[in-house]
């Protein structure tokens, strides 16, 4: 399993979701993913657990509580910041807006929340004790995140401005607009252009590709767990994949690693 410790600064490093029923996810995570689960960590933090692949974090997970703000079965990506206050002020810089303002999340790191020139929300997150993600592109973990832009344009520039990226283009026709953070198997991220297709009351969102061995037999696990599968399975040039929606809604890739 490819381990990590650090990720380097404006590196997708983490994402979580808010869940409509807290045990029904787990239920159908455990099952998909192999998960385990953290106990909840500060009663403050509204019952926020982190689920774990072979000892490694690879998610966090909490109960929805209006009182907390957000909207539940939605997996949310975080972008990895050395300097929030830095990375707010970028952001706001590059065309975005602030969501959530910075907070201190102690002792695990500091936290925003903010949308990009395009309008789709995103997540920054700061570490000290909590340093996202602990393992990649294998079964149960994040192999890959992409943004579906109604205004990919903005969105490219954004990013390039707001966290540095360097950005190629990787397809670019009417039908198709798709840029890369980074390039070939150096790549971390995707933007595709997805305003001919997102109806108009959708805004822009990340998706994370969720490794699995097996895309076939996880959509069975899927479907035999209440989840459903909305795209595939199919073979792509990157492997074949899958679109679903878990036990409570949530969207989500699988792709086979």
């Amino acid at each position: 399993m490819p381990l990590r410790d650090t990720t380097p600064a404006g590196n997708p490093v983490w994402t979580d979701i808010m869940s409509s029923d807290i045990d029904a996810s787990k239920k159908f995570y455990s099952a998909l993913f192999g998960w385990e689960f953290d106990e909840p960590v500060a009663e403050e933090y509204g019952g926020y657990l982190s689920a774990r692949r072979d000892g490694r974090l690879v998610a966090g997970m909490s109960p929805h509580n209006p009182d907390f703000g957000g909207i539940p079965n939605i997996w949310s990506l975080y972008l990895k910041s050395d300097d929030i206050a830095a990375t707010e002020a970028s952001v706001q810089g590059a065309g975005g807006k602030v969501l959530m303002p910075p907070m201190h999340v102690a002792p695990f790191g500091h936290m925003g929340i903010f949308l990009d020139a395009g309008g789709a929300a995103f997540g920054v997150w700061q570490p000290q004790e909590h340093q996202g993600f602990g393992a990649d592109s294998e079964h149960g973990t994040p192999a890959w995140h992409e943004l579906y832009s109604k205004d990919y344009p903005a969105a490219v520039e954004f990013y390039s401005k707001a966290f540095g990226w360097d950005t190629h283009v990787m397809a670019d026709s009417p039908e198709f607009k798709y840029t890369t953070y980074g390039q070939g198997d150096d790549a971390k991220a995707g933007l595709m252009d997805a305003s001919g297709f997102l109806p108009v009351e959708v805004p822009g969102f990340w998706v994370t590709y969720w490794g699995v061995d097996d895309v076939d037999a996880a959509c069975a696990t899927v479907v035999a767990n209440g989840g459903t599968v909305t795209e595939g399975p199919q073979d792509s040039e990157f492997g074949r994949v899958a679109a679903i929606t878990d036990c409570c809604g949530a969207t989500l890739k699988l792709v086979g690693v």
